[in-house]
Order: C-alpha cells, then structure tokens, then sequence
C-alpha cells in the first residue's frame, strides 16, 4: 500500500522543480527546512523522518538512521500535502443529467489516471482531492476521493478507507426550465431531493422488515435492489458524506431544514457564496463550508459573494477550506488560501489549514492526512520559497 508521497515543487504555480515518488518501505530524512506542521506551530531548521510512508519524527533534533536517504532542505518550506474538497479532474465525464436523481452513478467509474491535470496538480503541492460529480441533479453521482499518484491506475489512485460521498446541488444549475424530467424552480429542487429521501425510508423499510423476518426463519421474498435508493439510505445511516453545491442563503437554509426534517447531516457546503450571511446556522447543523476565496459575478446567484467569506464563516464557528473547481486553480491553492489574511485577518496558520486540515477534515481523512503529525502518511510537499 503506498502511502507517502514527497513533493518538491516551486513554491505557487511554478512547476519547473517536481518529483512524486511512493515512500515505500524505506526511510527518507527531511532535514533543516522550514516545517509547517498546521497542528503543531511552524520550526526552523527542523527535520521530518520517515519511515515506510510513514511520519516517524519531527523536531529539531531528529536524525537520520543508518541507511537513510537524506533530503537537504535548507532554506525551503515542507507542510503537509495540499488537499482539495471540491476537484473534477482526472475524470472522463462530469454530469449524468439525463435524471434528476443519479445517485448510482460513481466517478470512481470513470476516473481518467492518465489527465496531466494529476501532473500540474501535484506541481502545486496537492496530493489529495475530492473528485465530485457535477451539478446537473438535485442528487448527483457518488465522489472519490483520491490520492494524486502520477503513473498509477485508476484504481490505485483511490484514497484507501476514505469514507464515501455524494453531490447534492441547489440553484440555477439543477433547474432545468422547459425540461419535464428536471425541476424548475428551486422549490422543485427542493422537493425533488425530499422525496428521494421519502423513497429511500420506505426502501429501507422494506429491507429491514425482510432481514427481520428472515432472522426469524420465516420465509421472505428480499426487495428488488434500487441503486439509486442505496446511496440515500447510506446517508441516513451516517455511512455517506453529503457535498452540496450552493450559492445562495436563502437555498442554504432550505437544504439545512430538509436536512433535519428528514434526518441527515450535510457534510460540506460547496461554493456556498453567501454563507456568511447564515454562517451560525450552518455551525450550528454543524455543517462546513468549501469555498473560492474570490471568485464572483460569474453569475446572477454569485452577486453577493465576498472576499470575507471564508474568514466570516471562520469566526461564526464553521469548519471552512478553500478549493478550486479548477484544474487552473487547483495549482496554487496555498496562494488563494493566503487571501484570507488580507480579506479577514486569518493567521497564517488559520490560513494554511484551510488547505490542509481542514478539507481533511471535511472528508474525514484527517487521522491520515492534513497536518505533519507522526503517524500520519508522510503526504509532504517541500517548497522552495514560502507557500
């Protein structure tokens, strides 16, 4: 099992300077840099150990093994590996839209290991990503969640024990006017996603009542499977993440009351524009956000984004990353997370988890990925400037 990778990139969108390699059963010294742990404060001329893609050490005085390949990263930056919440490359399609619930389709399916979106990707310092469906349906098509391992396959590209997700989307995108299998309006957004999940309940129901009669050694006919009910009932059970494309407060709060009405829990907001205007009821869902730091005006429902966002929501309690929905952007998201610095008086290490920990977080990786902790996959980039 590959666990590590060690990048040295250029620091921000300069990709001159890379290599990405597995760390397998080997040790590998990082010595004398700059290390900015996330969860732990930032040290100079510190070392990183490594051991079977693995962190082993961090310190000062951290040394390297007999046998040890040594890394001299004198007046260079390390932190962890850059994690986007919210990514569509490496992927030959985006959107099944020919249903406004397309729950059974799963981009793992058509994940595309050969995009050289991976390569530039990796070139700035990401070494995880969120691979989501597009946002044609109220409830799209399941995510995966990968690690960026240039030269492998799509199924070793696959982020091993990452818990499953789905896109859900509000909005302009999934309202498809003059279309009679799309919902029109966001009311109908709304009620397509309600009675999914009312479908779902009674799916459920039905199996529940099957495994019972069967473990009471009555003779019963199992349900026919629905593979699109599945996946909804694996929210309601806790055992699927929810991503939720959306811009607009008044469509945020509308998901979060459907949300508690038919008992689930969004995982993440994305795009969530106006989430500053509902952050404390977003934290108080419990919900997080994944955001651009300025991006705007592209559309109607995109007019009252802010630069603040990110650092707003921050403050009201909410567990915000910044991602790209770019395979542009996707190179220098360190650059847009330091946004919020300016716009929002982040510190720098509020900022940097907003590339890091806390979209690992979000996808529940974070006991694997996110910060420079030992035990964690030694997921590290080594940049030559500051990040």
């Amino acid at each position: 099992m590959n666990r590590g990778t060690v990048l040295l990139a250029r620091s921000l969108t300069v990709a001159a300077l890379l290599w990405s390699a597995p760390v397998v059963a080997q040790t590998t010294l990082i010595r004398n840099a700059t290390v900015m742990t996330v969860t732990d404060g930032t040290s100079e001329g510190a070392s990183v150990l490594i051991e079977d893609g693995r962190i082993a050490a961090v310190g000062r005085d951290v040394t390297a093994p007999a046998g040890a390949a040594v890394i001299d990263a004198t007046g260079k930056f390390v932190t962890p590996g850059v994690i986007d919440c919210h990514s569509h490359i490496a992927a030959d399609s985006i959107n099944e839209s020919s249903v406004p619930v397309s729950a059974m389709v799963a981009m793992e399916d058509v994940l595309d290991p050969s995009d050289v979106s991976i390569y530039r990707a990796l070139a700035g310092g990401v070494t995880t990503a969120n691979i989501l469906h597009g946002s044609a349906n109220p409830i799209g098509g399941k995510c995966a969640v990968v690690k960026l391992r240039w030269g492998k396959t799509a199924e070793e590209m696959l982020f091993e024990g990452a818990k499953p997700g789905i896109k859900f989307a509000l909005g302009e995108n999934p309202k498809r006017e003059g279309k009679a299998i799309h919902p029109g309006s966001r009311q109908g957004v709304n009620d397509v996603i309600r009675d999914a999940f009312l479908r779902a309940k009674a799916y459920r129901t039905r199996w529940r009542t099957y495994e019972s009669e069967t473990a009471q050694g009555k003779r019963a006919i199992a349900p026919r499977r629905d593979l699109e009910l599945e996946p909804l009932v694996e929210i309601l059970e806790g055992k699927r993440l929810v991503h939720a494309h959306s811009y607009r407060a008044d469509e945020i709060l509308a998901l979060i009351r459907l949300a508690d009405e038919i008992g689930f829990k969004i995982r993440t907001l994305q795009h969530v524009l106006e989430g500053y205007k509902v952050a404390r009821e977003i934290a108080a869902h419990g919900a997080g956000a994944s955001t651009f730091s300025d991006w705007w005006a592209y559309k109607v429902e995109a007019f009252d984004a802010i630069p603040y966002n990110a650092a707003l929501m921050t403050r009201a309690g909410v567990l915000v990353s910044i991602n790209s929905d770019s395979a542009e952007e996707i190179r220098h998201l360190p650059q847009e997370a330091a946004k919020a610095i300016k716009w929002g008086g982040l510190s720098r290490e509020e900022a940097l988890a907003l590339v890091t920990l806390n979209p690992a977080k979000q996808l529940m990786i974070d006991d694997r990925v996110g910060s420079i902790e030992v035990g964690k996959d030694a997921d590290l980039v080594i940049w030559d400037g500051d990040p």
